[in-house]
């Protein structure tokens, strides 16, 4: 059996220019306007939520042409892995619905993972996981397409079920992989998945569309377009509905900010100390620079009004998701600026470097003003 994915040439040329756009894209804005390249880049933003359903809608077709004809093993196991993985990164990317539910994750994660979320890759080594990232996609996305346009090879591995990406869009790949070695902006991850995700997309649409007889050019170019928009509706909507999600308890606002005071109480004493330039996680934060008094201070005296246990020893606030510090050095005309914060109801950073937004709470210890 034939085990090929194409593209004809108009449809691999549309999907190879929407893949380099992405990085153009994020060149643009971070020209025009770094605050807004800042935001775009964070948590459950609409860039976000592109890679989830890039990534989620590449799993659906993989896993339904892997059915498509009746499943078997010899035909359908690397369909069946490429769902499987695509699957996996999507919800990996969203941290499982952590911060949409607002539930709390494992201690495990919330020890062993700098970003205190379950998800496994970050987990992982940072060298490891670029390393696998860099196999990913010149293994499967350059190297397995190039190979199986060689006749016997592309016989061998149609006879073991593996199929390619379509060879046309190894310039795609090869555009993710030089965004990913190079790292040439700020954040050029959070790019670099979504470039991926859409050449997974694109990759699977090759393999859906693909027929013996060969099918029609215009409905291979069609699906291109219309997985796209897709994709950029949906992350659009998606971004637009977590940032209005309500909080499921009324009185967790509240609790924050006295949570915050009382964190501030713990650095305005003495006990502990601060450093100008920094933004972190306070959990990483007190761990990276042996701030352990930050466990047994005034917030921590918070257990005995019902702070939970858990929520104390990580110094998590009460969305379950990590408060934050950021140290601003003096610049220029602005004096330095410190502020302990929390992302608020909706569990995500929309303020900047010097301004508190959005429903961000937050405490400044210096330089600032009052509660908000």
């Amino acid at each position: 059996m034939k085990r090929l994915s194409v593209l004809d040439l108009r449809a691999a040329s549309v999907a190879n220019l929407l893949v380099v756009s992405v990085a153009i894209y994020a060149w643009a804005i971070l020209s025009l306007d770094e605050n807004l390249y800042y935001l775009t880049v964070q948590e459950d933003e609409y860039l976000e939520w592109m890679s989830f359903w890039a990534f989620f809608a590449a799993g659906l077709v993989y896993l339904r042409k892997a059915f498509a004809a009746g499943f078997s093993w010899r035909d359908g196991w690397f369909l069946l892995g490429l769902a499987g993985f695509c699957l996996f990164v999507a919800f990996e990317e969203i941290s499982w619905g952590q911060r949409v539910v607002g539930f709390r994750p494992p201690e495990y994660f919330l020890e062993t993972n700098f970003q205190q979320e379950l998800n496994l890759h970050n987990v992982v080594d940072s060298d490891l996981r670029k390393l696998a990232v860099r196999l990913v996609i010149f293994g499967y996305g350059v190297v397995l397409p190039a190979l199986a346009m060689v006749p016997v090879v592309g016989r061998l591995s149609g006879q073991l079920g593996v199929v390619a990406p379509p060879a046309a869009l190894i310039p795609a790949f090869l555009a993710t992989g030089v965004m990913q070695m190079t790292y040439p902006l700020k954040f050029t991850g959070e790019w670099v998945e979504l470039m991926l995700g859409l050449c997974f997309l694109y990759s699977a649409v090759g393999v859906a569309g693909h027929r013996d007889t060969g099918d029609a050019p215009n409905r291979r170019l069609a699906a291109v377009s219309l997985s796209s928009l897709a994709v950029i509706a949906l992350g659009v909507a998606s971004s637009f509905a977590t940032h209005y999600q309500r909080d499921r308890g009324p009185g967790n606002a509240a609790a924050a900010r006295a949570e915050l005071e009382a964190l501030k109480q713990d650095f305005t004493s003495g006990r502990v100390s601060s450093r100008c330039g920094l933004h972190k996680r306070l959990y990483t934060f007190a761990d990276q620079y042996q701030q352990g008094r930050l466990f047994t201070g005034e917030f921590s005296k918070l257990m005995q009004q019902g702070l939970p246990e858990q929520r104390a020893a990580y110094l998590l606030d009460p969305w379950n998701y990590a408060y934050w510090i950021r140290d601003n050095c003096a610049s220029g005309d602005r004096e330095r600026t410190t502020y302990l914060y929390s992302f608020g109801p909706n569990q995500r950073r929309e303020s900047t470097k010097w301004e508190v937004r959005g429903d961000d709470i937050a405490v400044f210890i210096r330089g600032g003003g009052e509660t908000r």
